[in-house]
C-alpha cells in the first residue's frame, strides 16, 4: 500500500495543481490582446536592431581577422 501511495500521491497533486492552473487562466479580450501583440513587435524590433547594431560593429573585426589569416597563409 505503501508503494502505491508513493506512485498516486505526487500524480493526484499534478493533477490538483492543473487543473486549479486551467481554472484561474482566461482568455484575453481585446484590449489585452493587441497590448501584447504591440509590446512583442516591438521587442521583435528592438532585438532585430540590436543584432544589426552588432553585426555592423564586428564585420570590421572579422574582415581584419579573415584578411590578416589571408595575408599570411
Amino acid at each position: 500500500m505503501e508503494a502505491i501511495n508513493l506512485i498516486f500521491n505526487p500524480l493526484k497533486e499534478f493533477i490538483n495543481d492543473n487543473s486549479r492552473l486551467v481554472k484561474r487562466c482566461h482568455k484575453l479580450d481585446h484590449k489585452d490582446f493587441t497590448k501584447v501583440v504591440f509590446r512583442t513587435t516591438i521587442r521583435f524590433i528592438v532585438m532585430g536592431f540590436i543584432g544589426f547594431i552588432v553585426k555592423l560593429i564586428f564585420m570590421p573585426f572579422n574582415n581584419i581577422i579573415v584578411g590578416f589569416a589571408w595575408v599570411n597563409d
